[in-house]
């Protein structure tokens, strides 16, 4: 199961990355505009990308950052939150390796962000969650992209597992 996730991490910085990359190539307006995304724009939907990890994290670790809303924006600039999602994707690689199968199979309790309950779950489903937003949300990211007339990079699992840093889990 460790494996499973580890690959996961390592994935979604991948993914994550490629995504930047792209919309690097927009200008401020395009990245700003309102597509009718869940989220709006791509800064919206890159800003809350980070948001939900921050607060999975806090979750998860008892560290860290956790925004009150599932709409904060964090970062204005894409370079700046280009920055932060890296060190997020970094974080959650070095979290993930330092869980044992144990761990894995505990449980753990938090606070929801939108209606203050409190849940109870066992961490491996929390942890599909965590990566299945990712690419729920990435996937907004690439339809984006494409409506804004730029090429969107091919984001599938497969591929990363064809990289160098993906040959480990293929």
């Amino acid at each position: 199961m460790k494996q499973h996730f580890e690959m996961m991490a390592a994935y979604n910085l991948w993914a994550n990355g490629r995504v930047y990359d792209a919309a690097a190539a927009l200008g401020q307006d395009a990245l700003n505009r309102d597509v009718g995304a869940y989220f709006r724009s791509m800064m919206g939907t890159l800003n809350h990308l980070l948001v939900a990890d921050r607060i999975w994290m806090k979750r998860f670790t008892g560290e860290g950052e956790a925004p009150s809303r599932l709409d904060a924006v964090l970062h204005t600039a894409l370079p700046a939150l280009r920055i932060a999602r890296e060190a997020e994707d970094r974080r959650i690689i070095g979290w993930i390796a330092s869980l044992d199968e144990e761990a894995l199979a505990g449980r753990f309790s938090y606070v929801t962000v939108t209606d203050m309950r409190t849940v109870s779950q066992h961490l491996t489903p929390a942890l599909s969650h965590l990566f299945n937003h990712q690419t729920h949300h990435r996937g907004q990211a690439h339809t984006i992209l494409s409506l804004l007339g730029e090429e969107a990079p091919p984001l599938d699992l497969i591929y990363f597992q064809r990289t160098p840093a993906g040959r480990p889990y293929s």
